[in-house]
């Protein structure tokens, strides 16, 4: 594995697992996309979701686990999903589908990864006299699954910082009502950006991230987006299933329609096609904190400042400085570090921007890349809301309805448009009565979490208070 910024060791899988961000501030990535041709994708069919996972993750581990004890990990990971398929496909219509990924313990996409990343910790540490500190930023959903996934665990503490009053109610529960002695929580005075922000402030230390053995659970861990892409083999094989009887030469593609934050999830959609899953089109679909829509319009990609982030009602992509959006620009730029780092490091840091409008890398990228963007907002989100329980009677959640909304606008012949479904509509349960006028279902196990104890301290947006904090605790 490499830094896209190019100055930073060359790590093993079980490395980068623990290692989280690089230290030249890059995000590591494999040397080279492994492929799997089209007879081995049809070789897929059939499959358990851990068999696909196993043959998906098997390149990118090597000879960090056996083959054997990768598959004892999946199986442990995706034993405790409710469905059996773990990411089941609903079909709406000839052309829309749904990809279920809250069938997990805490009901959202970031479980999918999230329960095997735990248990990779625990196993690579299980060999060594470390102690591992897990810090992270959450606008919601990675808080409490990261929380769920590695509650209890011995050689790891977690701590997870979420913006103070800007993530959902039931977000802020499931993590804060958590009880375990390795687990912290800190509600910052700010954005997501500004927690993400320390965040990296704190790998950027060196001498902090070397005493405390920092690790991450955002997607900037490269472990957490491998098991991401395993979901896109699973949706096509899926939506596909009729072609099963075809030759196995014959491609057919399908479309992808992402909500997108922090662009972790649609880049793992990235990888699966570079590996060389049939994809048409990834859609990137942005709420009213448009950057990454700005970006594929236009090519210039424009940080906003924390108070120019809109506060809106699918919080977990209420964000204006993507972190995982690196490793595509890294593909994009043929793989120039030095360019990359220039961007990411000194241009984004003095300006803010970058600007690749005129660059015939960019102006190639849609096509290549396959990659188109849009944008919605509350009243868009009300409205798929309520045109979706009336068409379909289903409820969704307001993410969900984001992604939907804007695959609606890239819609083709004879291609399957496949939806995230990245989170049951409880998360979100007043946006839901404010479009249906009526409460989601809630799970059993979520019955009384608001009377529950919580533990969590607030704190400002400042990198030496909360670094206090946790050399206080870990000490």
């Amino acid at each position: 594995y490499i830094s896209t910024r190019g100055a930073a060791p060359i790590l093993d899988f079980e490395e980068v697992t623990l290692a989280g961000l690089a230290r030249d501030g890059g995000l590591y990535v494999p040397e080279s996309w492994p492929t799997l041709s089209a007879a081995e994708i049809a070789d897929l069919r059939g499959l358990s979701y851990v068999e696909t996972a196993l043959r998906v993750c098997r390149p990118f581990v090597g000879d960090s686990l056996t083959e054997d004890e990768l598959r004892g990990l999946l199986t442990q990971a995706y034993g405790s999903f409710s469905h059996a398929a773990v990411t089941p496909l609903k079909q709406l219509d000839e052309r829309q589908w749904l990809l279920e990924l809250f069938h997990g313990p805490t009901l959202a996409f970031k479980d999918v990864a999230l329960q095997l990343l735990g248990l990779l910790f625990e196993r690579f540490l299980s060999t060594r006299d470390e102690h591992l500190t897990v810090v992270g930023a959450t606008s919601g959903d990675t808080g409490s699954a990261a929380i769920q996934a590695l509650a209890g665990r011995a050689k790891v503490d977690i701590f997870m910082l979420h913006p103070q009053g800007r993530v959902s109610d039931v977000q802020r529960r499931q993590m804060t009502t958590v009880m375990a002695p390795n687990v912290y929580n800190i509600a910052v005075d700010g954005t997501f950006d500004d927690a993400q922000a320390l965040v990296k402030a704190m790998f950027n230390d060196a001498s902090f991230a070397s005493r405390f053995r920092l690790s991450a659970v955002n997607s900037i861990n490269w472990a957490r987006l491998m098991a991401q892409v395993v979901y896109y083999f699973a949706g096509y094989l899926q939506a596909t299933q009729d072609s099963a009887g075809l030759a196995r030469t014959e491609v057919r593609k399908v479309s992808f329609a992402v909500p997108s934050g922090n662009f972790g999830n649609v880049c793992a959609g990235h990888v699966a096609r570079m590996m060389g899953l049939p994809i048409d089109t990834l859609v990137v679909a942005t709420n009213e904190n448009d950057v990454l829509d700005e970006f594929f319009r236009t090519g210039v990609y424009r940080v906003r400042a924390s108070a120019d982030t809109h506060e809106t009602s699918s919080p977990s992509m209420d964000i204006s400085k993507a972190s995982n959006f690196e490793r595509f620009v890294f593909d994009l730029l043929g793989r120039d570090a030095a360019r990359v780092a220039d961007l990411f490091g000194a241009q984004l840091s003095a300006q803010g921007r970058f600007d690749l409008s005129g660059d015939a890398a960019f102006q190639a990228a849609a096509r290549h890349y396959g990659f188109v963007s849009g944008k919605s907002t509350h009243a868009d989100r009300l409205q798929t809301i309520r045109d979706t329980h009336a068409r379909f009677d289903l409820i969704i959640d307001t993410h969900t309805a984001d992604g939907l909304k804007v695959a609606r606008a890239h819609l083709m012949p004879d291609v399957p448009m496949i939806v995230l479904e990245t989170a049951l509509p409880i998360k979100f349960a007043e946006t839901i009565q404010e479009a249906l006028g009526r409460l989601p279902a809630r799970p059993a196990r979520f019955e009384g979490i608001e009377a529950l104890p919580k533990r969590v301290v607030v704190m400002p947006a400042d990198a030496l208070l909360v670094k206090a904090y946790i050399a206080k605790h870990v000490d």
